[in-house]
């Protein structure tokens, strides 16, 4: 019965607990014996294990008899907290009538907490706000509630107090879904509409489509149609996601998540916002789907080995079935061969889709220096968004240049205030307000340039504020900045896979952190290698590789002086022409090793 079906997500700050108290919930529903237990159950990604974040928001239907006598559906959904995968979690709350907003007791109400229920709050969900590690010493449960009161306006007396760690209060919060959760909206007579909030790749049965059913049914022996593609496929199999797929022959019913197999290979036909219906009895009208996401990061990804760029074709149209956030399109360039030109949510969204195609289809790839998108006005009132250094125009064709610039909102103890502000100046960031949360809190609002909070920002403030600060961000507009392309030329030639689009007062510092990178990259050859860092005609910035020195005399044995000069000049004159025509070996290290110069900056 669908009166029985609560659908929910767990939000938070990162770090905060919920892919712990996901692990207890499942625990609760018996879905894995105590041996088979491990940590971070939903997250399936050994990258996630490893880093200890959710990158992949998971779903999980749990089994949950509750104390009023009647057994209940639960479909909880895990999202991730870094606000790189801010996406993943607008992708699940659209899935949801409820969410637990968890908080930890430790830390209060942090950046991402307060944009996480923001973002709850616009689709009308249910919060039900829980405090969670009530087991750490350090534990201060008024001042979270005080926190929950005051700034998110949340009733503090409707709290469950959890410790997801030993498992305490955990039965309370589920009576409290239960309780306070509505049951999903929605009709079983209509005709089918269900929205494709995710999918993956299964490489012996296609394309695995995540949905969740508003109305009607969905069952094995059904033709379906997918809205926008227009393509129509009878389904094989539908299920519920209990940790491993588990067939439901019944099929799906409004209410349920759940997924369905229909031998689905065209990839492209498969678009997470998309509604499904039936072909001969399709709904009025579609579903709203998700918003279309903005990339802020760009870099270009190509193969090591030109050989591979099939295969990495091939494992980019994969890993944007399961990342509906990637964009690419086709690139080339002069050093590197054919590639993807990608946008990326941030830095960290970059670095996780790197690790993903080298471990997931054991493919190495090279990335050029990541990059923001800029806007151009040329002289004759033309605009245009340029990413790619290699796009970049002549100046003189150049009106105005644009940067993108943030609102970062910091909250932090009071005690770190002054260094916090000497970064955000040093980022060229203009304070928009301070304000005293409350006596021991600090809320900082920023505007400050996308480019300059993309390398080393949060890693800088983490380490500033001793891991207590808490920074979110929201793209706000552009603003007239001074930008120049910054060329690398080695041995006197541009490499066009190192150039880069800098602020004009950071061009030689970064120009000199480049060009030290790569003098511990580039082997010795026979012959001097000059690497310069150029704007337009002038060096900035330069380092040298010395020559590898062979030892031509060794073959004399005495006699006269002038015999061990004439074979010098002889060695002298042979390097000179090998440095006309000799061509610079560039290992792959060399160009990763640009983008290390950018997160040491």
């Amino acid at each position: 019965m669908i009166e029985h079906i609560r659908n929910f997500c767990i939000i938070a700050h990162i770090d905060h607990g919920k892919s712990t108290l996901a692990d207890r919930f499942i625990q609760k529903a018996k879905l894995i014996s105590d041996r088979d237990m491990h940590d971070q159950l939903l997250d399936n990604m050994d990258i996630e294990r490893e880093r200890g974040i959710t990158i992949k928001s998971q779903a999980v239907t749990l089994v949950y008899p509750a104390k009023d006598g009647k057994t209940y559906e639960l479909n909880l959904v895990d999202t991730p907290g870094h606000v790189d995968f801010s996406y993943e979690v607008s992708r699940a709350i659209c899935s949801c009538e409820g969410a637990l907003l968890l908080i930890d007791a430790s830390q209060g109400v942090e950046a991402q907490t307060l944009a996480n229920m923001y973002m709850a709050l616009e689709q009308n969900l249910e919060i039900i706000p829980v405090i969670n590690k009530i087991d750490l010493p350090s534990a201060d449960i008024d001042m979270v509630k005080n926190q929950i009161n005051h700034d998110l306006g949340l009733d503090p007396d409707q709290t469950v107090l959890v410790s997801a760690k030993t498992g305490a209060g955990v039965e309370d919060l589920l009576e409290a879904i239960v309780a306070q959760i509505p049951p999903p909206r929605g009709s079983r007579e209509k005709n089918l509409k269900a929205l494709i909030f995710d999918s993956h790749y299964d490489p012996y049965r296609g394309v695995v489509v995540h949905l969740r059913v508003f109305d009607g049914r969905l069952k094995p022996g059904d033709m379906i149609r997918m809205w926008s593609a227009g393509a129509v496929y009878k389904v094989e199999e539908t299920g519920l996601f209990r940790l491993a797929l588990s067939s439901r022959p019944e099929g799906l019913e409004a209410g349920d998540v759940g997924y369905l197999i229909a031998g689905i290979k065209n990839i492209q036909e498969i678009r997470v916002g998309d509604t499904v219906t039936l072909d001969a009895l399709p709904c009025e009208e579609p579903l709203a789907g998700f918003k279309e996401v903005k990339p802020v990061v760009f870099s270009s990804i190509y193969p090591v080995d030109s050989v591979d760029y099939p295969e990495l074709k091939t494992a980019m149209e994969k890993l944007k079935l399961n990342d509906a956030s990637l964009q690419y399109e086709k690139d080339s360039s002069s050093a590197l061969g054919f590639g993807f030109r990608c946008g990326f949510l941030g830095l960290l969204h970059l670095e996780v889709v790197q690790e993903r195609i080298e471990r997931e289809f054991n493919l190495s790839i090279v990335l050029t220096a990541p990059s923001v998108s800029y806007r151009i006005t040329f002289n004759n009132g033309e605009v245009k968004n340029i990413d790619n250094p290699a796009e970049y125009p002549d100046p003189s064709q150049i009106r105005q240049v644009e940067e993108p610039f943030i609102r970062a909102a910091i909250i932090t103890p009071d005690t770190y205030l002054g260094g916090i502000i000497n970064l955000c100046l040093e980022k060229r960031g203009v304070q928009s307000s301070l304000s005293y949360l409350d006596p021991k809190r600090v809320e900082l609002v920023y505007r400050m340039p996308l480019a300059e909070v993309l390398f080393d920002f949060y890693d800088r403030l983490k380490s500033i504020s001793r891991g207590y600060a808490s920074f979110d961000y929201d793209l706000s507009d552009f603003e007239p900045t001074t930008l120049v392309k910054l060329d690398i030329l080695i041995n006197g030639v541009a490499v066009d896979a190192l150039s880069q689009l800098v602020y004009k007062d950071n061009a030689q510092s970064r120009a000199r952190k480049v060009c030290k990178q790569l003098v511990r990259e580039i082997p010795r050859h026979q012959f001097k290698i000059p690497i310069q860092g150029a704007v337009g005609a002038a060096i900035v910035a330069r380092e040298t590789i010395s020559p590898l020195r062979k030892d031509v005399t060794a073959k004399c044995y005495g006699g006269d002086i002038t015999r061990k000069r004439k074979l010098l000049e002889k060695q002298k004159e042979g390097k000179k022409r090998m440095k006309v025509v000799g061509n610079v070996e560039l290992p792959q290290g060399a160009f990763l090793s640009v983008l290390r110069a950018e997160q040491e900056n």
